[in-house]
């Protein structure tokens, strides 16, 4: 019957309109998820790279300022072991001065040292026994400029060089390696300028 498959043909003909249109709106609504998804994505990706360069940036700052602390304090511990290592020859070389520059040196540091009131200056057993004859005169001299005087103790005292200046109860330590401690700090600052050209 021509008139029902002139209806067929008409149904079949909408029905393939309708799927090509349900198809075509999938295809562009997919389309339109794609793009939107790939925007989206890109997006948090070049976020996610820039939150990491500035991570990676941050770390690296963090990591040249810790490396470059480690090593700041690496040369300053070794330019502390240089500085005691030349206090130490330092000691040793005013140690074995000869004689006359020795006490050359003790005389300097008394007479730094010497005040009003009545002084004893003990000296180590091994300075007591080569102890120079006018040594002590000079001392004098320079204590009662003072409005004061100095006498030699004639018990050895316990340290190996310099001296111990008494007056009354109040005793000061002036063996060489007391005067350097007293000093350290000063003397290192010192020995840094001239070892390190520290200005």
């Amino acid at each position: 019957m021509p008139g029902i498959d002139e209806i067929l043909n008409i149904i079949d003909s909408q029905q393939k309109q309708t799927e090509e249109n349900l198809v075509s709106a999938a295809e562009h609504k997919a389309s339109a998820i794609i793009y939107d998804g790939n925007e989206k994505a890109e997006k948090a990706y070049e976020e996610h790279i820039k939150k990491m360069s500035e991570q990676l940036a941050h770390d690296y700052d963090n990591a040249c300022s810790s490396a470059d602390a480690a090593m700041k304090r690496r040369i300053l511990s070794r330019k502390i072991e240089l500085i005691d290592a030349a206090i130490e020859k330092a000691l040793a070389k005013l140690d074995k001065l000869p004689k006359e520059e020795y006490f050359a040196v003790i005389e300097r540091l008394a007479v730094k040292r010497l005040r009003a009131g009545e002084g004893v200056l003990s000296l180590g057993k091994r300075d007591l026994d080569r102890v120079p004859a006018d040594f002590i005169k000079k001392l004098s001299a320079e204590a009662e400029k003072r409005g004061g005087s100095v006498k030699l103790g004639s018990e050895p005292a316990d340290i190996e060089n310099g001296f111990i200046l008494s007056y009354g109860l109040i005793s000061e330590n002036c063996s060489f390696r007391a005067v350097v401690e007293a000093e350290r700090e000063g003397v290192r600052d010192t020995a840094a300028r001239v070892l390190f050209e520290v200005v």
